[in-house]
């Protein structure tokens, strides 16, 4: 095991997102290219996570990851709780897409935090949850938002399954690592990513709803699926401009059908009454 050192805070600040955004500024702390290389974030969209990995949850029960499956589409966060800057803007901006969305963790989807750090005990992990669960504010969200630790061999299957790469810096007692999080469908296939530390709360609802295969969400949330498209090379949803010409047309053909059909059935009973008064006067 690691020699705990007193942790220092980082330098610099996130990069400026890219391809594979979401790795730390490395580079101006003088790592090298070949060390770059090892950090990043490679997509595994639709592949199955195993879910019989174990953990401990932050009470320090031994649980799997299959306890959180199955029902609901899950929005996985890979953090360490005494990480001295990146990681904290990881929660945090999650935290403020959570908070602005109308859905609740525990109700329409669970919220894993797990930690990558093999040193760190379900007593950080505690004391994170109620941090942000105070901040989060949100009746029933304690089941619904978990944050995890685990072996260094379960957290290794993890990481490797949603691409998630990182790198021990023994000189700083630190990790340098990605910035992101990821949607799951409830059946544990990564549906969606979305990168840095800032997620709009549109994007991260769409991809909840489309990980839930449209069981959770509004009639309104299908139409925006219908303008917006996913783009996995920027991990965020971009507006597509033929089907929103498409649905216009539609929308367009809809509202004319609705001003009109009112008005063609009073001139057919207009006329139907014409005929019949005509009728009545001939006899």
């Amino acid at each position: 095991m690691k020699r705990r050192l007193p942790r220092i805070a980082l330098l610099v600040a996130p990069l400026v997102l890219s391809t594979f955004a979401g790795v730390t500024t490395a580079r101006s702390q003088g790592y090298s290219p070949e060390f770059l290389d090892q950090i990043g974030i490679d997509q595994r969209l639709d592949e199955q996570v195993p879910l019989d990995i174990p953990f401990l949850d932050e009470r320090g029960n031994e649980v799997r990851l299959s306890d959180y499956f199955g029902q609901r589409p899950v929005v996985l966060a890979l953090v360490y709780y005494e990480c001295p800057m990146l990681c904290t803007e990881v929660l945090n901006g999650l935290l403020r897409s959570l908070r602005a969305l109308s859905f609740t963790a525990g109700q329409e989807f669970e919220v894993l935090t797990v930690s990558f750090d093999p040193e760190e005990t379900p007593v950080l992990a505690l004391t994170k949850k109620r941090m942000y669960l105070e901040r989060y504010n949100r009746p029933g969200a304690a089941d619904g938002w978990h944050f995890l630790t685990g072996s260094e061999e379960s957290i290794r299957q993890l990481t490797e399954a949603v691409g998630f790469r990182y790198v021990y810096v023994s000189a700083r007692d630190q990790f340098a690592h990605a910035s992101g999080i990821m949607v799951l469908t409830p059946e544990g296939k990564i549906s969606r990513y979305f990168y840095g530390v800032e997620y709009p709360t549109r994007d991260l609802r769409l991809g909840l709803v489309e990980a839930a295969a449209n069981r959770i969400g509004t009639a309104v949330d299908q139409v925006l699926l219908l303008c917006f498209h996913y783009d996995p090379t920027t991990g965020k949803y971009g507006f597509v401009i033929m089907n929103a010409i498409r649905f216009a047309a539609f929308a367009t053909v809809v509202g004319l059908g609705m001003f009109m059909v009112p008005g063609f059935l009073r001139d057919r009973k207009k006329a139907r009454l014409a005929r019949k008064a005509e009728r009545t006067a001939e006899l």
